[in-house]
């Protein structure tokens, strides 16, 4: 089958006709009411301390190098980025100077020292680069707003396209080209064409 502009046109015509198949009104009564709930959920996430979870409260850590775990270390040391090291996390960096910082952490649970204080410390000494999460003040609240804004423009951009796509008039025959722009080598191969096609 040659792609001539009438068979084009009744392609793109059943492809529309596909496409506005799946989009029923109640489809996309369901895909609001979808991505209602899913932004409830990622403002929820995002408001609530932890990554999204409750806050968890640490036992009261007694002033003994025993009470003091690897696991509690490691726990903070994962919220932490070795300072020497791209983008390692303190608890898994292979380095001296982390094995170093990893000991210091000890040695401020052991002195009486929480997560928070211990993270503030860290991030004086070597900025705000070390930590997990960036601190939610100044320009790092960007990290925080511009994802779900960036989606929610997006998905505005594709509700509009998808309605102005649906609203659209729809035409049986497919647009043809003035016949003053037609360039008279295409007109000539064209007819040429039909003439081998007839025989």
């Amino acid at each position: 089958m040659r792609n001539t502009p009438a068979s084009w046109g009744i392609l793109q015509r059943n492809t529309l006709e596909v496409f506005y198949y799946f989009i029923k009104e109640e489809t996309i009564q369901r895909m609001k009411l979808f991505i209602g709930i899913l932004l409830f959920t990622a403002v929820l996430f995002s408001l609530a301390p932890g990554k999204g979870f409750p806050a968890q409260t640490e036992p009261s850590l007694a002033a003994t190098p025993a009470a003091v775990t690897d696991d509690q270390v490691n726990a903070i040391a994962r919220e932490l980025y070795c300072p020497v090291c791209e983008n390692v996390p303190l608890d898994v960096c292979p380095t001296q100077a982390c094995a170093q910082w990893r000991d210091l952490i000890r040695q401020k649970l052991i002195a009486g020292w929480n997560e928070g204080q211990i993270k503030e410390y860290f991030a004086l000494q070597y900025g705000d680069r070390v930590l997990a999460e960036p601190p939610r003040r100044g320009l790092n609240w960007l990290v925080y707003i511009l994802p779900p804004v960036i989606f929610l423009a997006g998905f505005l951009i594709l509700f509009q396209t998808l309605r102005r796509l649906k609203n659209a008039p729809q035409t049986d025959s497919p647009a043809s080209p003035p016949t003053e722009t037609i360039d008279p080598y295409l007109s000539r191969l064209e007819e040429e064409l039909r003439r081998r096609e007839k025989e």
